[in-house]
């Protein structure tokens, strides 16, 4: 079942109000805590780093608008039916980045705020991509990474931007914020919910690299298949000619029973009718899979302290709890029909790489 709620009228923006310092310390407090039981003499500790890292993630609310707001005109300019949202990571997922990169620091992870635009094709991203390049943007390009041409190693594609965030004011409170942006097609889009989906269903973050190695062999196999379709570079280690990869997926497909076991996991969630709100500029995305309920709250735009700390509390509540698959994610989007589109795996809606993948094994 899917229920909605709108909530009363708060202060909009979050400024960072610790030092880096700080919340580098919190971050690695919490990474070493939060996937294991918490000592009673540490449950003060632990409610004081929360406070540091939701401060911290919630500053990054402002220049991710600001950059949403620039993307969506682009990308439409380019894409008229380009899905463009935004989210702020969630706090297990930051955790869980801490812990495989022991080197990094919380103050140093580029994308706490992220944006993503999807796009009808290879063409449109790269178009979409030298826009940006070719544009006057007063923020800083800190790096780029071109997964359309250099797959990850999971075989995960797209196009990455990370920016840091420079108002016209020098001493700007969100000056320095790094916002990262994705540019998918909806092929590269389609393949990374269906992972997202897929480690919901197996309770292992396969987008990570971690789970069963049929089912990441059987990701990696498909993105190589999906990039010949986009006549892209391949997966390094999946086989070069057509016919053999074509025959690999259809065969790992059927020992894995992908499309019945994820078009099951998928028909678990009753879908309600869902209402128009019409001042909703955010919303707050609760997925427990074993209840089979998605709930999705909408916040409008002054509220946006008020949806930070309920999306805290509620990760907090999921952590104490441990409920398998359970997770939820601050987003933004335009509409409720977009925001299904951008995060299908929240609905666990994997129909459209079913679809692809029919293609590819046809």
């Amino acid at each position: 079942m899917i229920s909605y709620a709108l909530i009363g009228d708060e202060v909009a923006w979050t400024e960072p109000i610790y030092k880096k310092g700080a919340v580098d310390a919190a971050g690695a407090f919490l990474a070493l805590r939060w996937f294991g039981s918490l000592p009673y003499d540490e449950l003060h500790a632990f409610d004081e780093a929360l406070t540091v890292l939701n401060n911290w993630r919630s500053a990054h609310s402002f220049p991710l608008n600001t950059f949403q707001s620039t993307l969506r005109k682009k990308a439409r300019s380019i894409y008229p039916n380009a899905i463009v949202a935004q989210r702020i990571k969630r706090a297990p997922s930051i955790m869980l980045k801490l812990t495989r990169f022991p080197s990094m620091k919380l103050s140093q992870m580029q994308d706490i705020g992220g944006c993503r635009a999807v796009v009808g094709s290879v063409a449109h991203a790269f178009r979409l991509r030298q826009a940006y390049i070719d544009s006057q943007l007063r923020h800083e390009l800190v790096r780029e990474k071109n997964y359309i041409n250099e797959p990850k190693d999971s075989g995960y594609r797209g196009i990455h931007l990370v920016y840091r965030y420079l108002s016209d004011r020098q001493q700007g409170a969100h000056n320095g914020l790094q916002i990262e942006m994705q540019l998918r097609s909806r092929l590269q889009h389609a393949w990374a919910t269906a992972v997202e989906t897929a480690g919901t269903f197996l309770e292992r973050s396969l987008k990570s690299n971690q789970g069963p190695e049929e089912w990441l062999q059987f990701f990696v196999l498909v993105s190589s298949g999906f990039a010949i379709m986009e006549k892209r570079p391949t997966c390094p280690g999946t086989p070069s000619d057509k016919a053999g990869l074509r025959e690999l997926i259809r065969e790992k497909a059927a020992v894995l029973q992908v499309d019945q076991k994820l078009r099951a996991f998928g028909a678990t969630i009753n879908v309600a009718s869902e209402p128009s709100y019409k001042n909703a500029h955010f919303f707050l995305l609760e997925l427990q899979p074993d209840q089979q309920t998605v709930t999705v709250t909408g916040f409008p735009l002054q509220e946006m302290a008020a949806a930070n700390r309920m999306y805290m509390d509620l990760e907090k509540r999921m952590a104490n709890e441990n409920v398998l698959g359970a997770q939820a994610v601050l987003v933004s989007a335009d509409t409720l029909e977009s925001l299904r589109r951008a995060y299908p795996n929240f609905y666990l809606d994997t129909n459209a790489f079913l679809d692809y993948l029919k293609q590819v094994i046809a």
